[in-house]
């Protein structure tokens, strides 16, 4: 969700005795990379994980550790969404035996009610299993 893209850079300076000699101040300060961050607002999402029903207890786990590496306050939210589509779980499974929804790689197609009479017919074929 959320990758590291700002690059932070650093201006060293030395402390040693002499050292006003060797170093130029403010001038040329434009500093050398030292790390890359992400910039997050507030209530941004920065992890998701999809996995199924009966990993749902190590995946909260996994992801209760992982909120220790990460600064300030971190919520872990269960969706009641269907994996990471727009429907809920009961409307999914309800829309995908009617044939309404049909599976599409990780994703689903939405096939609505209303259209050509041949390509409903061919989805409740296939649905038959003819």
């Amino acid at each position: 969700r959320v990758h590291p893209f700002h690059v932070l850079r650093i201006n060293k300076m030395l402390s040693c005795a002499g050292a006003d000699r060797l170093q130029t101040g403010m001038r040329g300060a434009f500093g050398k990379a030292h790390g890359t961050v992400a910039r997050v607002r507030i209530g941004q999402i920065l992890l998701s994980v999809r996995s199924t029903d009966k990993y749902k207890a190590e995946v909260v786990e996994s992801l209760r550790r992982s909120k220790f590496k990460f600064p300030g306050r971190q919520k872990i939210y269960v969706s009641k969404k269907w994996g990471f589509t727009k429907w809920d779980r009961e409307d999914y499974e309800k829309m995908r035996a009617d044939g309404r929804l049909i599976p599409d790689g990780v994703g689903v197609q939405y096939k609505p009610n209303h259209g050509k009479l041949s390509e409903w017919c061919k989805i409740q074929a296939d649905l038959a299993g003819l």
